[in-house]
């Protein structure tokens, strides 16, 4: 499987009483699936995962699945802190329609979280998802690294096509990619560094950006793709103030609050997380007006 291009992690809607609202994903799906992107990501850290259940994360794939178009790929995050608890939602997200699984690192034992720790957890998982597998290193969030090593190792299973890889270390992905085969797909999840990781081999992105500013985001994947360095570099760096607003500055409540200013309604964070203070939402209209993609 090649996953080129540029996709989006899609934010799971709560409503007011915190009670999943799949009508409300449906929808967020539908309008995005017009975008030009390559594909979709639900239940990854965007889409608050670890503050699911079980029977809410089945019913969230349920609801995608119906609402993805079966042109775009369709990627459901599965990652556990127990390797047997990944390998069953991996299980249970081929069986409701996924294309492929993205398995985040588990962190809870950062101690032990050993490079051949890490190889045997993705190996048996890898072994038993009826579906394609893709690593997702996000040491931000979990507190632990997964080494180009430890990937390259990876890479030589039959089941795993590729990686997700959140940090903005350029040369941790430039190491990866020359250590991985041609045919395995590294996967840039920082907007801030997607210029520069496309530069060095990635061949996309998981982009949170992507939910809000779908066209500059493969503007400028295509930019890079062509040659045309000049203007990526230009465009990398106006997407840069709205990057750091649903980035580092408000994370997933700036994105759900992002959308809704574009006219999507995904609902409010899921406590602990909070919605963005109303002194936040101009600061966020700027950025987007900036782009004005998909006008409410």
């Amino acid at each position: 499987m090649k996953l080129a291009g540029v996709f989006a992690p899609v934010p799971t809607p709560f409503d007011e009483a915190d009670r999943l609202d799949t009508g409300r994903l449906g929808a967020a799906l539908t309008r995005l699936a017009a975008r030009p992107l390559a594909g979709f990501v639900v239940l990854g850290s965007n889409g608050e995962a670890v503050l699911m259940d079980e029977l809410e994360s089945d019913r969230a794939i349920v609801a995608a699945r119906e609402a993805v178009p079966r042109e775009k790929v369709f990627i459901v995050g599965t990652g556990r802190e127990s390797t047997q608890a990944a390998v069953r939602a991996s299980k249970r997200a081929a069986e409701h329609g996924a294309d492929a699984v993205l398995v985040r690192t588990p962190g809870f034992f950062k101690n032990q979280m050993t490079s051949d720790a890490f190889v045997r957890h993705y190996t048996t998982v890898a072994d038993a998802s009826p579906v394609p597998v893709l690593l997702y290193n996000f040491t931000a969030l979990t507190g632990v690294n997964l080494l180009p090593a430890a990937v390259c190792r990876l890479a030589t299973h039959p089941n795993i096509i590729g990686m997700k890889e959140s940090g903005g270390d350029v040369a941790q992905i430039a190491d990866v990619v020359s250590g991985t085969p041609g045919d395995f797909n590294v996967l840039a999840g920082s907007a801030g560094t997607f210029y520069a990781a496309l530069a060095v081999g990635a061949v996309g992105g998981i982009l949170a950006l992507g939910c809000v500013v779908p066209d500059a985001c493969v503007r400028l994947f295509d930019l890079a793709r062509t040659g045309r360095h000049a203007e990526a570099v230009v465009l990398q760096r106006q997407l840069m103030p709205l990057t750091r607003l649903l980035g580092p500055t408000y994370g997933v409540p700036g994105l759900k609050a992002a959308l809704l200013l574009l006219g999507i309604d995904v609902g409010v964070p899921r406590a602990p997380l909070s919605p963005v203070p109303d002194s936040a939402l101009p600061a966020l209209r700027d950025a987007l007006a900036q782009f004005e993609e998909m006008p409410a």
